[in-house]
């Protein structure tokens, strides 16, 4: 296991502190390991994976397959024009 020297705030040892006489934690170490465990989960951003050529193609295809309304044939039944 890797060892690190870590300075912290007075606030922060005091809270650590706390957590450990709460019966949070077993000792310090466990609750830093803890803590800055689910701390990186948190922080952790999935990227997002590039488009596949066949979700590229379902895009080019919706948008080709989509029509200009005004471009539509007048024979729709409706009465009314402009």
């Amino acid at each position: 296991m890797t060892q690190i020297e870590v300075s912290l705030s007075d606030q922060t040892e005091s809270e650590l502190r706390r957590l450990v006489e709460q019966g949070e934690f077993i000792n310090r170490d466990q609750a830093v390991e803890k803590l800055l465990s689910r701390g990186l989960s948190a922080y952790q951003t999935t990227e997002e994976e590039p488009l596949s050529e066949m979700d590229e193609n379902m895009f080019d295809q919706m948008t080709d397959e989509q029509q200009d309304p005004a471009l539509q044939d007048e024979g729709t039944g409706d009465d009314y024009t402009f």
